[in-house]
């Protein structure tokens, strides 16, 4: 392609940035603030090993939608057309589902953080509504050029704070955290534990359903810009090594100022959010809460822009080939903004109390998915100029066996062949 002519330069590669940082946007929600924190607060550094696995053998996955996206100039969405319409269905279904209930479970954790933040009382729900139309009116008024922009901004932000908390807390903590030196650690290494490190690594580092979301963006970043397959492959590890930098910093927020604290770890979302902050005023000092309450503020806001916008335009794409259609109109992403914000709220409004569960089953399904989108994905980059060979393709294959044995293993439990 022309774009593989492009001479490779700092200057083109800070200019590719991008999808990449959208993608490390739209993962650092659910199972950055909430998972791995309550897996740090839970089980001290234990399941790190876990993280680290997760992101390690998911990473091929997530690159090879980038991979055949700058190689052919298609969307992930196409390559899954074009093996099967079934595929482009089962992900089309999925797809909606978590359309819904991560809008509105992100934009209540959101409002749920901000509750913190004001000086007078607002109810959750309101809140949750201000952030939906703040949200829906960026992506609406913005377009890409203002996403692409403000995720920067935010993962700035988001990196240096997150960091800056966890050194304050190392340095007055040790690595021990505020655990007495003979506490007794649960361990997460049981067949109890299985359900809560399947969710972990559901969303760790992200939905898998984000390697077609970012496979969009790639595809938007180029309308705009120059970007060659070299700079897309630069960019998207740029975001997804932070991603999996900042899981275990999240971790280490658990683990240091939660961890053996003797109170019991809040496993709603909202509430343990409350739950963290005040222990880490507790423990750092009050200035503290404030800086918790932004870092966790930007990422579920940032988190929330991704997702509505990442949802809305696979939506669309997928739409558009199941109905064989040459194009799809602009308008057309604004109606699905607009729907994908509506149907969230309808959540939020009409069924708040069954968030909590619905995010959970989002969480369990979107990791049971992985290994069929995995293979997928795998198989559309085994040919063209940069298919996949050497480690990249060993890597991968260990990965699916890994990704496959954890799926089988869950199923496996919840069907009671342990008991």
């Amino acid at each position: 392609m022309q774009t593989n002519m492009i001479k490779n330069t700092w200057k083109t590669k800070l200019q590719a940035l991008g999808p990449g940082i959208l993608m490390a946007s739209a993962a650092i929600g659910g199972s950055h603030v909430i998972a791995s924190t309550q897996a740090g607060a839970i089980y001290g550094w234990q399941l790190a090993i876990i993280i680290i696995l997760a992101n390690l053998f998911k990473y091929p996955f997530f690159r090879f939608g980038v991979q055949y996206t700058l190689d052919s100039g298609n969307t992930l969405l196409e390559g899954y057309y074009q093996k099967g319409k079934v595929y482009l269905w089962i992900f089309f279904l999925l797809n909606l589902f978590s359309t819904v209930i991560n809008v509105a479970a992100i934009s209540l954790l959101c409002a749920a953080i901000l509750t913190f933040a004001l000086p007078f009382p607002v109810p959750v729900p309101t809140l949750s509504l201000i952030v939906i139309c703040v949200t829906a009116a960026i992506l609406l008024l913005g377009k890409y050029r203002f996403l692409d922009s403000f995720a920067k901004l935010i993962m700035i932000s988001l990196s240096a704070t997150t960091i800056l908390a966890v050194v304050v807390a190392l340095m007055k903590n040790g690595l021990q955290g505020v655990a007495a030196a003979d506490y007794i650690s649960p361990s997460p290494w049981s067949l109890g534990a299985l359900g809560f490190i399947v969710a972990l690594m559901g969303w760790m580092p992200a939905p898998i359903e984000i390697s077609a979301i970012n496979s969009m963006w790639v595809v938007a970043k180029r309308r705009i810009s120059k970007v060659s397959y070299e700079d897309g492959i630069w960019d998207f590890n740029i975001g997804y090594i932070s991603t999996a930098i900042l899981a275990l910093v999240f971790l280490a927020l658990g683990a240091l100022v939660q961890f053996g604290s003797g109170e019991a770890v809040q496993m709603v979302g909202g509430k343990y959010i409350a739950q963290l902050i005040n222990m880490y005023a507790s423990t750092i000092g009050e200035w503290a809460r404030e800086l918790i309450a932004f870092i966790a503020f930007m990422c579920i806001f940032g988190t929330t822009i991704s997702v509505v916008d990442g949802y809305s335009r696979t939506n669309v794409e997928t739409l558009r080939l199941l109905m064989g259609k040459k194009e799809s109109s602009p308008k057309t992403l604004n109606i699905a903004i607009i729907l994908a914000s509506l149907s969230g709220l309808a959540i939020i409004f009409y069924f708040n109390n069954a968030v909590g569960p619905m995010l959970k089953f989002a969480m369990i399904g979107s990791f049971v998915s992985t290994p069929v989108f995995a293979w997928l994905n795998l198989s559309l980059v085994m040919n063209g100029e940069h298919k996949v060979k050497g480690q990249l393709l060993w890597l991968s294959l260990v990965g699916l066996i890994y990704l496959t044995g954890f799926t089988l293993l869950f199923i496996a439990s919840q069907a009671g062949l342990f008991s």
